[in-house]
């Protein structure tokens, strides 16, 4: 299981290949946030995979947990 510091790595990168998408999570919201709602988010960013190039799904193939 990974920790929610790693889970926020991720997301952080993931918002960072979007520079449209100017989101960020402070980490001191990680004392409010949950395992659950950190990979809710991490799901939520990967479902966009679908709207990207395939060079771009490449990329993004490394955050997925299989």
């Amino acid at each position: 299981m990974k920790t929610k510091e790693e889970l926020l790595k991720e997301i952080e990168a993931l918002l960072a290949y979007n520079p449209q998408q100017k989101l960020e999570i402070n980490p001191n919201y990680l004392e409010y946030l949950e395992i659950k709602d950190l990979e809710s988010i991490k799901s939520t960013l990967l479902e966009r995979v679908g709207l990207l190039k395939e060079e771009d799904k490449d990329w993004l193939e490394q955050f997925k947990r299989y």
